[in-house]
Protein backbone atom coordinates (compact mmCIF):
# COMPACT_ATOMS: atom_id res chain seq x y z
CA UNK A 1 0.00 0.00 0.00
CA UNK A 2 1.23 3.70 -1.07
CA UNK A 3 2.08 5.20 2.52
CA UNK A 4 -0.20 8.52 3.08
CA UNK A 5 1.29 11.94 2.39
CA UNK A 6 0.98 14.27 5.37
CA UNK A 7 0.08 17.28 2.83
CA UNK A 8 -1.51 17.76 -0.76
CA UNK A 9 1.52 17.67 -3.46
CA UNK A 10 1.17 19.12 -6.88
CA UNK A 11 -0.41 15.75 -7.79
CA UNK A 12 -3.44 16.18 -5.33
CA UNK A 13 -3.61 19.71 -6.36
CA UNK A 14 -4.19 18.85 -9.90
CA UNK A 15 -6.45 15.95 -9.73
CA UNK A 16 -8.26 17.79 -6.74
CA UNK A 17 -8.91 20.99 -9.36
CA UNK A 18 -10.21 18.94 -11.88
CA UNK A 19 -12.84 17.05 -10.37
CA UNK A 20 -14.18 19.97 -8.31
CA UNK A 21 -14.21 21.75 -11.96
CA UNK A 22 -16.26 18.89 -12.90
CA UNK A 23 -18.22 18.63 -10.14
CA UNK A 24 -19.28 22.66 -10.83
CA UNK A 25 -20.07 21.75 -14.81
CA UNK A 26 -21.86 18.73 -13.35
CA UNK A 27 -24.47 20.88 -11.03
CA UNK A 28 -25.56 23.07 -14.45
CA UNK A 29 -25.67 20.13 -16.67
CA UNK A 30 -28.09 18.06 -13.96
CA UNK A 31 -29.76 21.68 -13.77
CA UNK A 32 -30.23 21.52 -17.86
CA UNK A 33 -31.05 17.90 -17.46
CA UNK A 34 -33.97 18.12 -15.18
CA UNK A 35 -36.84 18.92 -17.82
CA UNK A 36 -35.72 16.01 -19.95
CA UNK A 37 -35.11 13.46 -16.90
CA UNK A 38 -36.71 13.72 -13.54
CA UNK A 39 -33.45 14.05 -10.65
CA UNK A 40 -34.37 10.87 -9.16
CA UNK A 41 -33.85 8.94 -11.94
CA UNK A 42 -30.83 11.25 -13.05
CA UNK A 43 -29.35 9.71 -10.10
CA UNK A 44 -30.50 6.37 -10.29
CA UNK A 45 -28.93 5.94 -13.81
CA UNK A 46 -25.80 7.48 -12.79
CA UNK A 47 -25.11 5.25 -9.88
CA UNK A 48 -25.76 2.26 -11.50
CA UNK A 49 -24.00 3.00 -14.56
CA UNK A 50 -21.16 3.74 -12.15
CA UNK A 51 -21.04 0.51 -10.64
CA UNK A 52 -21.33 -1.24 -14.07
CA UNK A 53 -18.17 0.31 -15.10
CA UNK A 54 -16.22 0.11 -11.84
CA UNK A 55 -16.95 -3.63 -12.21
CA UNK A 56 -15.69 -3.58 -15.56
CA UNK A 57 -12.38 -1.66 -14.60
CA UNK A 58 -11.82 -4.14 -11.60
CA UNK A 59 -11.89 -6.86 -13.81
CA UNK A 60 -9.68 -5.48 -16.26
CA UNK A 61 -7.29 -4.28 -13.70
CA UNK A 62 -7.29 -7.64 -11.50
CA UNK A 63 -8.98 -5.40 -8.17
CA UNK A 64 -10.51 -8.19 -5.86
CA UNK A 65 -14.18 -6.68 -4.74
CA UNK A 66 -15.68 -9.45 -2.94
CA UNK A 67 -12.70 -11.25 -0.42
CA UNK A 68 -13.60 -10.69 2.93
CA UNK A 69 -11.24 -8.26 5.21
CA UNK A 70 -13.27 -7.15 7.53
CA UNK A 71 -15.11 -4.02 5.75
CA UNK A 72 -18.56 -5.46 4.42
CA UNK A 73 -20.41 -3.55 7.72
CA UNK A 74 -18.34 -0.51 7.47
CA UNK A 75 -18.88 -0.41 3.67
CA UNK A 76 -22.84 -0.43 4.03
CA UNK A 77 -22.98 2.27 6.62
CA UNK A 78 -21.09 4.21 4.15
CA UNK A 79 -23.14 3.06 1.25
CA UNK A 80 -25.61 4.05 3.16
CA UNK A 81 -24.94 7.25 4.26
CA UNK A 82 -23.87 7.88 0.58
CA UNK A 83 -27.18 7.08 -0.83
CA UNK A 84 -29.17 9.02 2.04
CA UNK A 85 -26.92 12.39 0.61
CA UNK A 86 -28.15 11.56 -2.47
CA UNK A 87 -32.03 10.87 -1.50
CA UNK A 88 -31.44 14.47 0.46
CA UNK A 89 -30.34 16.47 -2.50
CA UNK A 90 -32.91 15.28 -4.73
CA UNK A 91 -35.46 15.42 -2.63
CA UNK A 92 -34.32 18.70 -1.28
CA UNK A 93 -34.48 20.39 -4.86
CA UNK A 94 -38.20 20.44 -4.81
CA UNK A 95 -38.40 22.30 -1.65
CA UNK A 96 -35.83 24.88 -1.85
CA UNK A 97 -33.72 27.10 -3.46
CA UNK A 98 -30.47 26.06 -5.49
CA UNK A 99 -28.10 28.37 -3.51
CA UNK A 100 -29.77 27.34 -0.14
CA UNK A 101 -28.99 23.55 -0.82
CA UNK A 102 -25.64 24.53 -2.12
CA UNK A 103 -24.56 26.42 1.08
CA UNK A 104 -25.92 23.85 3.71
CA UNK A 105 -24.36 20.88 1.68
CA UNK A 106 -21.18 22.28 2.06
CA UNK A 107 -21.02 22.18 5.51
CA UNK A 108 -19.78 19.05 5.25
CA UNK A 109 -15.91 19.80 5.11
CA UNK A 110 -16.97 21.12 8.86
CA UNK A 111 -18.50 17.99 10.03
CA UNK A 112 -15.05 15.98 8.69
CA UNK A 113 -12.92 18.62 10.51
CA UNK A 114 -14.83 18.56 14.04
CA UNK A 115 -15.11 14.47 14.06
CA UNK A 116 -11.96 13.28 12.79
CA UNK A 117 -10.03 14.11 14.75
CA UNK A 118 -11.40 12.16 17.87
CA UNK A 119 -9.89 9.50 15.80
CA UNK A 120 -7.14 10.41 14.06
CA UNK A 121 -4.82 13.10 16.19
CA UNK A 122 -3.25 14.03 12.73
CA UNK A 123 -6.40 15.30 11.23
CA UNK A 124 -6.61 18.22 13.82
CA UNK A 125 -7.01 21.54 12.26
CA UNK A 126 -4.61 24.70 13.47
CA UNK A 127 -6.73 27.80 14.47
CA UNK A 128 -5.42 29.10 11.23
CA UNK A 129 -6.81 26.42 9.37
CA UNK A 130 -9.98 27.09 10.72
CA UNK A 131 -10.10 30.36 9.66
CA UNK A 132 -9.50 29.35 6.44
CA UNK A 133 -12.00 27.13 6.11
CA UNK A 134 -14.48 29.41 7.67
CA UNK A 135 -13.43 31.67 5.22
CA UNK A 136 -13.95 29.28 1.83
CA UNK A 137 -17.29 28.91 3.42
CA UNK A 138 -17.82 32.12 3.56
CA UNK A 139 -16.91 33.03 -0.31
CA UNK A 140 -19.37 30.73 -1.41
CA UNK A 141 -22.04 32.08 0.97
CA UNK A 142 -21.34 35.31 -0.20
CA UNK A 143 -21.60 34.27 -3.78
CA UNK A 144 -25.00 33.09 -3.62
CA UNK A 145 -26.44 35.33 -0.89
CA UNK A 146 -28.84 37.43 -3.48
CA UNK A 147 -31.09 34.59 -3.99
CA UNK A 148 -30.32 32.97 -0.10
CA UNK A 149 -33.54 35.16 1.39
CA UNK A 150 -36.10 33.51 -0.91
CA UNK A 151 -36.96 30.02 -1.93
CA UNK A 152 -36.71 27.99 1.32
CA UNK A 153 -38.81 25.79 3.59
CA UNK A 154 -37.97 24.05 6.78
CA UNK A 155 -38.16 20.88 4.89
CA UNK A 156 -35.33 21.95 2.46
CA UNK A 157 -33.03 23.71 5.12
CA UNK A 158 -33.32 20.21 6.87
CA UNK A 159 -33.18 17.59 4.12
CA UNK A 160 -29.88 20.27 2.34
CA UNK A 161 -27.77 19.95 6.33
CA UNK A 162 -29.23 16.17 6.44
CA UNK A 163 -27.28 16.31 2.93
CA UNK A 164 -23.88 17.75 3.86
CA UNK A 165 -23.77 15.82 7.11
CA UNK A 166 -24.42 12.32 5.50
CA UNK A 167 -21.27 13.48 3.33
CA UNK A 168 -19.22 14.48 5.91
CA UNK A 169 -19.82 11.66 7.92
CA UNK A 170 -19.38 8.85 4.87
CA UNK A 171 -15.48 10.23 4.69
CA UNK A 172 -15.37 10.21 8.80
CA UNK A 173 -16.28 6.32 8.03
CA UNK A 174 -14.36 5.51 5.40
CA UNK A 175 -11.25 7.18 7.41
CA UNK A 176 -11.73 5.61 10.94
CA UNK A 177 -13.03 1.85 9.91
CA UNK A 178 -12.00 -0.92 7.90
CA UNK A 179 -12.46 0.55 4.90
CA UNK A 180 -8.76 2.71 5.51
CA UNK A 181 -7.10 -0.19 4.66
CA UNK A 182 -9.58 -1.51 1.41
CA UNK A 183 -8.86 -0.37 -2.03
CA UNK A 184 -9.98 3.24 -3.89
CA UNK A 185 -12.04 0.90 -6.00
CA UNK A 186 -13.79 -0.92 -2.86
CA UNK A 187 -14.78 2.43 -0.94
CA UNK A 188 -16.36 3.09 -4.47
CA UNK A 189 -18.27 0.24 -5.03
CA UNK A 190 -19.60 0.20 -1.46
CA UNK A 191 -20.79 3.46 -2.22
CA UNK A 192 -21.93 3.64 -5.89
CA UNK A 193 -23.12 -0.09 -5.10
CA UNK A 194 -25.53 0.28 -1.82
CA UNK A 195 -26.71 3.70 -4.14
CA UNK A 196 -27.46 1.82 -6.98
CA UNK A 197 -29.91 -0.41 -5.29
CA UNK A 198 -31.36 2.25 -2.84
CA UNK A 199 -32.29 5.39 -5.79
CA UNK A 200 -34.60 3.20 -7.68
CA UNK A 201 -36.59 2.35 -4.32
CA UNK A 202 -36.80 5.72 -3.51
CA UNK A 203 -37.19 6.91 -7.05
CA UNK A 204 -40.15 4.55 -7.38
CA UNK A 205 -41.77 5.51 -4.10
CA UNK A 206 -41.86 9.21 -5.72
CA UNK A 207 -43.40 8.61 -8.63
CA UNK A 208 -40.64 8.92 -11.13
CA UNK A 209 -40.00 6.19 -13.67
CA UNK A 210 -37.86 5.27 -15.87
CA UNK A 211 -37.79 5.09 -19.96
CA UNK A 212 -35.79 4.81 -23.01
CA UNK A 213 -37.32 7.72 -24.37
CA UNK A 214 -34.81 10.58 -23.60
CA UNK A 215 -33.27 12.92 -26.13
CA UNK A 216 -29.67 13.11 -27.20
CA UNK A 217 -29.05 15.90 -24.61
CA UNK A 218 -30.82 13.39 -21.90
CA UNK A 219 -29.04 10.54 -22.57
CA UNK A 220 -25.06 12.60 -23.39
CA UNK A 221 -25.73 13.71 -20.20
CA UNK A 222 -26.92 10.36 -18.15
CA UNK A 223 -23.42 8.61 -19.75
CA UNK A 224 -21.60 12.22 -18.33
CA UNK A 225 -23.11 11.46 -15.25
CA UNK A 226 -22.21 8.15 -14.80
CA UNK A 227 -18.72 7.78 -16.46
CA UNK A 228 -17.12 11.22 -15.58
CA UNK A 229 -19.07 12.46 -12.23
CA UNK A 230 -19.78 9.13 -10.62
CA UNK A 231 -17.25 6.84 -11.93
CA UNK A 232 -13.75 8.29 -12.69
CA UNK A 233 -14.16 11.89 -10.67
CA UNK A 234 -15.15 9.61 -7.46
CA UNK A 235 -12.67 6.98 -7.59
CA UNK A 236 -9.88 9.98 -7.61
CA UNK A 237 -11.77 11.26 -4.91
CA UNK A 238 -11.24 8.15 -2.70
CA UNK A 239 -7.97 7.56 -4.03
CA UNK A 240 -7.29 11.06 -2.52
CA UNK A 241 -9.26 10.35 0.60
CA UNK A 242 -7.26 7.02 1.07
CA UNK A 243 -3.58 8.47 0.60
CA UNK A 244 -4.08 12.55 2.01
CA UNK A 245 -5.01 14.17 5.32
CA UNK A 246 -9.20 13.95 4.42
CA UNK A 247 -9.42 17.52 5.93
CA UNK A 248 -7.16 18.73 3.97
CA UNK A 249 -8.90 17.56 0.78
CA UNK A 250 -12.69 17.96 1.54
CA UNK A 251 -11.40 22.28 1.61
CA UNK A 252 -11.45 21.91 -1.57
CA UNK A 253 -15.05 20.87 -2.39
CA UNK A 254 -15.81 24.50 -1.89
CA UNK A 255 -14.49 25.01 -5.20
CA UNK A 256 -17.63 22.94 -6.93
CA UNK A 257 -20.33 25.39 -6.29
CA UNK A 258 -18.25 28.47 -7.24
CA UNK A 259 -17.16 26.69 -10.81
CA UNK A 260 -20.55 26.21 -11.22
CA UNK A 261 -21.53 29.66 -11.14
CA UNK A 262 -18.84 30.23 -13.91
CA UNK A 263 -20.30 27.37 -16.01
CA UNK A 264 -23.39 28.04 -15.55
CA UNK A 265 -22.33 31.67 -17.00
CA UNK A 266 -20.89 30.11 -19.99
CA UNK A 267 -23.38 27.51 -20.66
CA UNK A 268 -26.72 29.23 -19.32
CA UNK A 269 -26.24 33.07 -20.16
CA UNK A 270 -25.84 33.63 -16.07
CA UNK A 271 -23.80 36.96 -15.14
CA UNK A 272 -20.11 36.97 -13.56
CA UNK A 273 -20.42 39.09 -11.09
CA UNK A 274 -17.99 41.12 -9.07
CA UNK A 275 -18.91 39.27 -6.41
CA UNK A 276 -18.69 36.15 -8.00
CA UNK A 277 -14.65 37.00 -8.00
CA UNK A 278 -14.38 38.28 -5.21
CA UNK A 279 -16.14 34.91 -3.69
CA UNK A 280 -13.19 32.96 -5.99
CA UNK A 281 -10.75 35.09 -4.38
CA UNK A 282 -12.32 34.15 -0.56
CA UNK A 283 -12.35 30.65 -1.43
CA UNK A 284 -8.41 30.14 -2.94
CA UNK A 285 -7.44 32.37 0.32
CA UNK A 286 -9.61 29.61 2.50
CA UNK A 287 -7.97 26.45 1.19
CA UNK A 288 -4.82 28.10 0.63
CA UNK A 289 -4.46 28.75 4.52
CA UNK A 290 -6.32 24.68 5.44
CA UNK A 291 -3.31 23.55 3.11
CA UNK A 292 -0.48 25.63 4.09
CA UNK A 293 2.60 23.86 6.14
CA UNK A 294 3.75 25.33 9.61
Amino acid sequence: MTPRREHLDSLAISLLLGCCLFWGFQQVLIKATLPLVPPMVQGCVRFIGATALLMLWCVWRRIPLWQPDGSLRAGLVAGLLFALEFVCIYTGMQHTTASRLTIMLYTAPFWVALLLPLWLKHERLRPLQWVGLSLAFSGVAFALRDSLSSGGSWLGDALSLAAGASWGLTTVVLRTTALSRVSAEKLLFYQVGVSAVVLPLVAGAVGESFTLDYSLLGWSSLVLQAALGAFVTFLIWMWMISHYPATRVSAFSFLSPLSALVFGALWLGEPITPDLMIAMAGVGLGIYLVNRRR
